[in-house]
């Protein structure tokens, strides 16, 4: 079963990636990135990240409007966290990988606790960023702090690997490939230290 279940996840990782050779990658970052936001299960990064090094120049601009998908994502992921859930939680539990009753128990606990950081770290990081998204709504986190957080986070995430690729290039995609998971958690730690270390100082 668990074979199956990877078969599966390296043939929809596949799909996502083909799309980078077609005439239609720029409007499939964009459908896959809402989509990965509230329910599609693979990140859209080796998407974004194959664009880039086809088009180096061009990096920022695909940051961009891979950043504007995903914030469009994560407020549709609000929206049925706020309006629809009672409805569709059964189907989200059952068939969306990462979504389960301990990882929205975790993240209450997480919103009661740090609020806009909680948002923040899920966006920058590969925690799965809709279960944040969704959560948000069902909890009613403050709709704004949302907003920011996620333009914020997703921003920093997305014009981080533009920018590595577009300074570095390809030699740059194979660290990005085997440390994207550690490096994202280091850049999320640095910048959480150096906003309490500036509360100190203020």
């Amino acid at each position: 079963m668990i074979n199956h279940k990877r078969g599966f996840t390296r043939k929809l990782y596949d799909w996502v990636l083909h799309w980078a050779n077609t005439p239609y990658a720029i409007p499939a970052l964009i459908i896959l990135t809402i989509a990965e936001s509230s329910f599609f299960p693979i990140p859209t990064d080796p998407l974004l990240i194959v664009l880039c090094l086809g088009s180096p120049s061009r990096s920022f601009i695909f940051a961009a409007i891979a950043t504007t998908a995903s914030v469009i994502g994560g407020i549709a992921g609000y929206l049925i966290g706020s309006l629809i859930w009672l409805g569709v939680s059964d189907f989200f539990f059952t068939y969306i990988p990462g979504i389960t009753t301990e990882a929205f128990t975790n993240v209450q606990i997480l919103y009661e606790t740090w609020n806009f950081w909680a948002v923040f770290v899920a966006g920058l990081t590969p925690i799965p960023y809709k279960v944040f998204t969704i959560s948000a709504g069902v909890f009613a986190i403050n709709f704004p702090v949302f907003v920011l957080a996620s333009i914020l986070s997703r921003g920093l995430r997305f014009f981080l690997v533009a920018g590595l690729i577009h300074y570095f290039g390809a030699p740059i995609k194979s660290i990005i490939d085997r440390h994207f998971k550690s490096l994202t958690y280091l850049f999320c730690i640095l910048i959480i230290i150096g906003f309490f270390f500036t509360k100190l100082l203020v």
